[in-house]
């Protein structure tokens, strides 16, 4: 009898003390539902996906402007490289395209005015013109291309109100043809190259193309052309007036490369952060205004 009391009393000693626990155990479940994050909306998950991605994208895209500003400083040197060389007969190139662009040479042959034609549609500071060029007959013992091909210089500028008829006689230079200038590639554009026949006594093309050009001439003709350089002390702004205005060398700027990477990183920046304010305001309940 006694020990059946006792296990009474110590049951019912033991019943506050487990009711409290449970109590406990209840409240810090309900803590602990109230500290937790609700789990990311799905939509909400793929939108911040999207925008890192973006800023992936324009990073890279950045990363990629700064890597063509290297190369084009890099072209840039090698250019300046070439104009400031001493120049060589055009023979003495060597024989890969790339390598002899913006060779600076010199040439000297007997002009064949015969056969000159006009690169039409060519401006100076705004004004209308076109480009005057010579086939030029250079022995191959005085630095010529050899054979019977004729080499064509770019003898230079002059006005032309449609930017295609001029008067060629009037511009004619010595029959023996001097000049130093730099190396440069035909560029084929879109489109016919020809300018209709000879109706006005020449040959007119939108651009340089050497097989179109040897087939007008009946004469085979240089795969590269040759465009002749202000004289020495020669005043840019006044130039001579009885012979075509020398064409200058091209300018070796760096382009929008820096410009347009920066604009990129900017586009990143505000995918990232445009992303990150959107979920911080979702998370807390409402929407960015």
């Amino acid at each position: 009898m006694t020990c059946h009391l006792v296990r009474c009393q110590a049951v019912v000693s033991m019943a506050p003390v487990a009711k409290a626990s449970r109590s406990l155990a209840a409240l810090g479940t309900t803590a602990g539902a109230s500290v937790a994050s609700p789990p990311m909306p799905r939509r909400l998950a793929v939108f911040l996906t999207l925008a890192v991605a973006a800023a992936a994208v324009c990073a890279r895209l950045g990363v990629w402007q700064l890597s063509r500003l290297r190369e084009r400083r890099a072209l840039n040197a090698s250019v300046a490289a070439r104009f400031s060389a001493a120049p060589a007969p055009y023979a003495a190139l060597p024989p890969d395209t790339a390598a002899r662009h913006y060779r600076r040479v010199t040439v000297r042959g007997v002009a064949d005015y015969a056969r000159e034609f006009v690169l039409a549609n060519r401006t100076r500071d705004g004004s209308p013109g076109v480009h005057i060029v010579t086939p030029v007959r250079v022995a191959p013992g005085a630095g010529g291309p050899g054979g019977d091909t004729l080499l064509l210089v770019n003898r230079g500028w002059i006005y032309s109100a449609n930017g295609t008829t001029v008067d060629l006689a009037r511009w004619r230079e010595a029959d023996t043809l001097a000049v130093t200038g730099y190396v440069e590639i035909p560029s084929r554009r879109p489109g016919v190259a020809r300018l209709g026949g000879r109706a006005r006594g020449y040959r007119a093309y939108r651009f340089l193309d050497p097989v179109l050009v040897a087939g007008d001439a009946g004469a085979p003709v240089s795969r590269d052309y040759v465009v002749a350089e202000p004289g020495a002390g020669e005043d840019p702004a006044r130039p001579p007036l009885d012979r075509p205005v020398r064409v200058p060398p091209p300018a070796l700027d760096e382009g929008s490369h820096f410009s347009y990477a920066v604009q990129w990183f900017c586009f990143a920046a505000v995918a990232l952060v445009g992303g990150a304010t959107f979920a911080h305001a979702q998370r807390r309940g409402g929407a960015p205004r």
